[in-house]
């Protein structure tokens, strides 16, 4: 005997089944589609639009925020740049939730819930740059010394350094905040004694400022204690003659501290967005580009804040067989393969199982005459 369409059998069944029945139905269903659902949207490959602070142009940091947007953007991340004052300014932005990502420099003591580690990029060096006559740090007392703007990180930084090297602010120096890209506009004689640059090597500002305006590099003798004192500092060199040959800027190798930088993001920033911009961050076509030193293995050194959930998972991407990202995706596979069942199965029950019998009498598709005999047989 052929088999009857199931989509009438099941039309029929649910025109026979109570109200409760119905409803009952309809909440197993929903339930099961919106696991499915879910488990199928886990499996999706998703793209991430995410805000990330820029500097001013003339710095390293934008042009490693660029490179950066344009790496991203391979993985399914549109990276949009927002300018920011400096570091601090940065940094707030991110813990407020007005912006997704943040690079910032080490030591500025802000704490907060909101922020998360994303990765430790690289350390740039600080060019503490000055006029001719001042031969070193102990020589720029009395002088005035340009930390950039009061949103910045630097400022913080060299304060630091300063007050290490028994330089006080306001009393053995007068602090000026000119933003870096000002100073070149600037003439020549309303340009500050000494300037401290935050930037890799070479800089293009420090450049200008040496060829251009006559200044000189200063080295900070005291780079390896203090960096010992400090775990967002680091000692490291600026190579001789790397600003200009004739005159010799530096003479020889200079000591000169370096400065963590950090990529943090929002707490609430996707992880699946923080695994993608480290997977870009970390490819072999940005490090090839920005000829820096970008090693994985730092990715959580000097951490100021928690880890980010996409920083683990690109931790734990190259564990064999189960790294938590495989396992993510096999419990997104077997919860739309359980859900579909769960839901086939409960429509052939539906389908199969008879209704329950009402309580009138059945006339329906007996022969004639049957309530009848169903009365006498009763008397």
């Amino acid at each position: 005997m052929p088999t009857r369409p199931l989509l009438p059998r099941l039309v029929r069944q649910w025109q026979r089944r109570s109200r409760g029945d119905r409803l009952l139905a309809c909440a197993v269903l929903l339930v099961l589609l919106s696991a499915a659902g879910y488990s199928l949207l886990a499996l999706i490959p998703r793209d991430h639009a995410l805000t990330i602070s820029g500097t001013d142009i003339t710095s390293n940091r934008h042009f490693l925020a660029k490179a950066l947007q344009e790496a991203a953007a391979e993985h399914g991340v549109d990276l949009a740049l927002r300018p920011t004052a400096g570091s601090q300014e940065a940094l707030a932005l991110v813990a407020a939730g007005r912006l997704d990502l943040a690079l910032v420099q080490g030591g500025l003591d802000q704490p907060s819930e909101n922020v998360v580690h994303v990765a430790t990029v690289t350390s740039e060096p600080l060019h503490f740059l000055a006029r001719p006559g001042i031969a070193d740090i102990a020589a720029l007392r009395g002088r005035r010394v340009n930390l950039n703007t009061r949103k910045g990180g630097t400022r913080l930084v060299v304060r630091r350094i300063l007050a290490f090297a028994g330089l006080r602010e306001g009393i053995d120096y007068v602090e000026s905040n000119v933003p870096t890209e000002d100073l070149l506009t600037l003439r020549g004689e309303r340009l500050p004694d000494a300037i401290v640059i935050t930037s890799f090597v070479p800089s293009d500002i420090v450049d200008y400022l040496v060829r251009r305006q006559g200044y000189r590099l200063l080295e900070v003798p005291f780079a390896s204690s203090f960096a010992l004192r400090h775990d967002w500092a680091t000692d490291t060199g600026i190579g001789a003659l790397m600003y200009s040959a004739a005159p010799p800027v530096p003479p020889q190798t200079i000591r000169t501290v370096g400065v963590k930088l950090y990529l943090v993001a929002h707490r609430k920033v996707d992880a699946g967005a923080v695994l993608a911009i480290l997977k870009s961050l970390y490819s072999p076509e940005l490090r090839a580009r920005l000829h820096l030193p970008l090693d994985e293995t730092m990715l959580m050194a000097a951490a100021a804040y928690p880890p980010a959930e996409g920083a683990r998972l690109f931790i734990e991407r190259n564990q064999p067989l189960f790294s938590r990202e495989l396992l993510d995706r096999l419990k997104g596979a077997v919860g739309l393969v359980v859900s579909l069942y769960s839901g086939l199965l409960v429509v052939l029950r539906w389908v199969r199982q008879a209704p329950p019998a009402s309580a009138g009498p059945v006339t329906d598709g007996a022969p004639p005459g049957s309530e009848r005999q169903v009365q006498g047989s009763a008397q």
